[in-house]
């Protein structure tokens, strides 16, 4: 790797600056926010919501710093993509805060928790999980095929799967796909695109689980995902596609308790 002179440092750092004061405006408001939040929790989930927002900008921003550092210098800003990965995190977190981060549960057991965001419609919901997913893309692609964080992204990808699907209201998503509902376009794209990001996650857990950890909790949590996207075409009354899965899920439930069995005797040997 050539050496960054001092000149392309200096020029780097002024063309950099106005990102990075971007940057510190908005960990200010984040800390703003945070404070509004604790002294007036009534209003806080609709805040809290602005906090996942602010989250997603900063992301961007540490994105851009990488991507100007690899168009000037000719190398990537780690530290700037690291920073947006930990933006993101926070990000999914706030939201989990919010909606719960239950993978296979019954609507009926985090409903309570959408409560605060009664008046938030399906537009700007759908609209929030595209924006939060395609910044976890953009900061993919800015990492590269070859980094040391891509079986991290498995758990990020995970993660942000559930809570795209805790938001949306799945007591009345079967009324909202009729074509007279108002809300009948952002609810068929928001489901659509539920329905991908589980299956993707599921196989991107057995993925992990085959060819980096070998972990059973890996192929668990793929199963977890994909018990999740049965119960959400069932409650949708898509009997068809929850058959498939049906035996998707005996197939890769038959591997893990024979791999379980495995581990199991091989574990007994080495005792």
């Amino acid at each position: 790797m050539a050496k960054i002179s001092d000149t392309e440092r200096s020029n780097y750092t002024e063309k950099t600056k106005p990102y990075q004061d971007a940057i510190d405006v908005i960990l200010k408001r984040e800390k703003d926010i945070l404070v509004l939040i604790q002294g007036n929790p009534g209003d806080a989930a609709l805040k809290q919501l602005d906090l996942v927002e602010e989250m997603l900008n900063l992301a961007s921003y540490y994105i851009i710093l990488s991507g100007v550092s690899l168009s000037m210098l000719k190398v990537k800003n780690e530290d700037a993509l690291n920073d947006g990965r930990k933006a993101l995190y926070k990000g999914v977190i706030y939201l989990e805060e919010l909606v719960g981060n239950y993978v296979d549960a019954a609507f009926a057991d985090y409903e309570e928790k959408l409560a605060g965001l009664s008046s938030l419609d399906a537009v700007r919901r759908y609209l929030l999980i595209r924006k939060m997913g395609f910044s976890i893309n953009l900061l993919e692609y800015a990492y590269g095929d070859n980094t040391k964080w891509k079986w991290s992204f498995v758990e990020l990808e995970g993660r942000y799967a559930v809570v795209a699907k805790n938001i949306l209201d799945l007591r009345n998503a079967v009324a909202n796909t009729d074509p007279r509902s108002p809300d009948y376009e952002p609810t068929v794209f928001h489901l659509r695109l539920i329905k991908k990001l589980f299956s993707q996650a599921a196989d991107r857990y057995r993925e992990k689980y085959e060819l980096s950890t070998n972990r059973i909790d890996d192929f668990r949590q793929g199963i977890s995902f994909l018990s999740a996207l049965r119960r959400i075409h069932i409650v949708l009354g898509n009997r068809e596609e929850a058959e498939i899965l049906k035996k998707k899920l005996d197939i890769w439930s038959a591997k893990l308790e024979k791999d379980v069995t495995k581990k199991s005797l091989l574990a007994r040997k080495k005792g």
